[in-house]
Parts: C-alpha cells; structure tokens; sequence
C-alpha cells in the first residue's frame, strides 16, 4: 500500500499524469455513475451512499476528467465503432445508470456548465415512477432508522441472533431478500411498504428525457425491470422489448443504440444476444478500461468508484486517489 505522502507526491510531481498518458494513450474509460445529490436536497437522507456521490466532488471529478482525458459523447463512440472517425488519445466517456431525477436536478447542470456529454442508461419501467427500487428503499429506511437490518435478515429466512442493525448486515440481508422468488420477496416486504417510502420522487418523468436530451445526455437502456439479465424470465423483453418501449419517450422516435446490465450480471450469450438484438454498443460493469486500437469493440468495460474511495480523511477531494484508481486499471478487450 502507498502511503498518502507517496500518492500525493506521485500526482503532484505530475509522474502519474506522465504514466497514464503513455499507458493509456489509444483507450477509451467509461466512468460508471449511479446518483449526484446536494447534500442539502431531502433525498440525500435515504440515498444508498455505495451509489451517490455529493455535487461538490462531482464537480471536482469533472475538472479531473477534463484535465486527464478527452471526454466524448455517445455519438463518437458510435462513430468510432462503425469505422467512420477514430477516437482521441484518452477517450472518456461519462455514463449514469438506472433513470434517476437528481440526474437532472443535479448532473445535468453542472455537465452543460462544463460542456461535457453524457450517457444515461434508463430502466424502462421506472419511467414516471416515484419510488426507486426495493434495494434502495431498503436502505432508505435502513438510514431513516425505519428497517431493522436483522429483521430484514429474518424476514428473508436468514434469522441469525447476532445479527446487528449495521451497513453490512443490511447488505446481507438485501442479497437475500434477492434470491427470494417473487411471490415471497413481496410477501417480505409487504410489512416494510411505509417504512420504504420517504415521501420523494426519486425516478425521471417521460418529458424529462427531452431535457436530458437537449442538455446533451444520450439514452440508453438498463433493461425493462432492472432484474439481473442472468435472473430475468422474459429476456426479450428486457432487450427488445425494453428498446421499444422507451423509443416513444425519445426524440427522434428511435430505439436507442447502446445499453448497459442491470447489477452488472451477464453471460457472454447474453451478450451477443443483446447485442443482435440491435445494441450497437453494450456496456458491463467489469472494470477495465477499453483499448480503441483503430476502433472500439462493441462489447465495453466501466470504471465505477465510491465517495470514500476518492476523498480524504477530511472529506476533501483526493485527486491523487482517483488517479490512482483510474490510470492503473486493467486494458482489456471484451470482444471485437
């Protein structure tokens, strides 16, 4: 392990930025992004902290991708895929998943302000819905103190009598609360609906797309239900169906051309399903970093990190932290 002293020098010496700019010269870095919230907004008191990141270190991750990287858009990496331009030494390109509202309340404004682009991976059927799904309502009223995290675990069948009321036993609880089949998940859950509500609309309206839109975000899909691909029961309709069901929403009224898996889980039939289902791109959550060479594969890894991960004890941005996260990761190509 480096110690703070040592990454601070590596980065302020300007030896780091040297390493990725030889390193990573011909690759393309999708940063994977979930929620951007205002401290002060409500919703910040029930959002997952695993998948939030506060504006003000949004703001500062920015600045770092604009002083590291050439950011593209979506468009680009279309392009680039179809053989018509190459793109720039140290591509990246900015993505946020699932659809929702602090997106724009938050993330889209400070992205046009530092004119940069965007890809937002939607799960169809949460279009006009207020509430997020149950994982994250779980935790909402885990950290409104409404959800006792070993009750939750002995609703799932997990009863464990040292079991605690802390952040990673709500997380085991939650993982089986997801194994569970439909019918006793919502059996499980049925006594928590109150404590799962905070009240807030946290998911995007369909004219909101537009805005995202012409503020310069892509859309992408993240499935129809945001179920696992590896889990869904009706994977057309989480791939072709999901596709037809958001084209309306979208102007021009187009099916979109790039997705993303829910959870992160696939197979490599998976895969190649999606991608002959008319997904020019798809997108994992392996964390690697893309080679581009004279064009992109279709098939591409993202970068995603925590809050903690890229500050200090203090709680100050650490851009020595994010570049040591981001500049050393894997290049691999998924497929061709």
């Amino acid at each position: 392990m480096l110690s703070d002293l040592v990454k601070k020098c590596l980065y302020g010496s300007g030896l780091l930025g040297l390493y990725h700019r030889f390193r990573n010269r011909r690759t393309l870095t999708v940063i994977m992004f979930h929620r951007v919230i205002d401290p002060r907004d409500p919703r910040w008191a029930s959002c997952d902290p695993d998948y939030t990141l506060d504006t003000a270190l949004f703001d500062r991750c920015l600045a770092f991708f604009a002083k590291h990287y050439n950011i593209v858009a979506t468009a680009d990496v279309l392009a680039a895929r179809r053989g018509e331009k190459q793109l720039p030494d140290r591509a990246l390109l900015i993505t946020f998943d699932d659809g929702w509202s602090d997106n724009l309340d938050f993330a889209l404004p400070r992205l046009r302000a530092a004119g940069l682009p965007a890809l937002l991976f939607l799960v169809a059927d949460v279009v006009g819905r207020r509430l997020p799904f149950y994982q994250e309502r779980l935790v909402g009223g885990w950290r409104l103190g409404k959800v006792k995290a070993g009750e939750l675990l002995a609703s799932a069948g997990q009863a464990r009598p040292s079991a605690g009321n802390d952040m990673a036993t709500l997380r085991e609880a939650i993982a089986a609360i997801e194994k569970l089949t439909d019918a006793e998940r919502e059996s499980a859950l049925a006594p928590l609906a109150e404590a799962m509500d905070d009240g807030h609309r946290h998911m995007l309206l369909a004219e909101e797309l537009g805005v995202l839109e012409s503020g310069g975000f892509a859309i992408g899909l993240h499935g129809k239900t945001h179920t696992p691909m590896t889990l869904a029961a009706n994977l057309d309709a989480e791939l072709a169906g999901a596709r037809a069901q958001v084209a309306p929403y979208l102007d021009p009224s187009e099916p979109p051309a790039t997705m993303s898996f829910p959870h992160g889980r696939y197979t490599p039939e998976i895969a190649e399903r999606a991608h002959q289902s008319g997904y020019q791109l798809v997108f994992t959550s392996d964390p690697v970093i893309n080679p581009i060479a004279d064009r992109p594969g279709w098939l591409l890894g993202r970068v995603g990190f925590e809050q903690p991960g890229i500050v200090g004890k203090g709680g100050g941005f650490r851009a020595d932290k994010l570049a040591l996260l981001l500049f050393r990761k894997q290049s691999r190509l998924l497929t061709s």
